[in-house]
């Protein structure tokens, strides 16, 4: 996902295209569709692409839903590198990849990976359309979860301890990454 939204970021921030304000507007007015309207036409299309149960509608749905929030963040991490590194870096005849790899990407680095774990975390914790799209299949965290929700007495002791398993992965990217989710997104808080 990341590799779609670091382009579009850049290309927002960095070289601004034109009406550049309702590009914005319309990657951030996508999040404002309930998602319960939306699993309709959902529901049609990846029928008719024979998508209901597999993965694959999953993994394209979570990268929709977590695109407009990815360019909108990192966005506003290349706009805190300075122009003067770009422009310093365009004199002495870097490529735009170049610049990309050595001077833009090490500076919002810290950005890039906050928004990472943000949208790892909101995929890892959709459950809706799973429930909805993939329920023969393969099941995502959530869906295992409440599977292990039964009418034996000892039905709290298993669900305390799924719910633990879930949580854990995403506890230990956070931990791992806490300097760099710290700075990430307290980048631009201070000028």
């Amino acid at each position: 996902m990341l590799l779609l939204a670091l382009p579009a970021a850049y290309a927002l921030a960095i070289r601004p295209v034109h009406k550049w304000r309702d590009v914005l507007f319309f990657f951030i007015s996508t999040k404002f569709l309930p998602i319960v309207a939306s699993i309709f036409p959902i529901y049609v299309y990846a029928e008719k692409w024979n998508l209901i149960g597999t993965r694959t509608i999953l993994i394209v749905l979570y990268i929709a839903i977590n695109l407009p929030l990815a360019i909108w963040m990192t966005r506003s991490f290349f706009m805190e590198v300075p122009r003067e590194l770009i422009e310093a870096a365009e004199i002495d005849g870097t490529s735009l990849i170049n610049q990309l790899r050595s001077v833009i990407l090490p500076i919002a680095a810290p950005g890039i990976a906050a928004t990472a774990l943000l949208c790892v975390i909101f995929a890892w914790n959709e459950y809706f359309y799973a429930l909805q799209l993939n329920f023969a299949s393969g099941s995502t965290m959530p869906q295992w979860v409440i599977s292990n929700v039964s009418t034996r007495g000892n039905f709290l002791a298993k669900l305390s301890a799924a719910s633990t398993v879930a949580c854990l992965p995403v506890v230990l990217a956070g931990w791992a990454a806490q300097k760099r989710m710290i700075r990430g997104l307290s980048m631009g808080a201070l000028k």
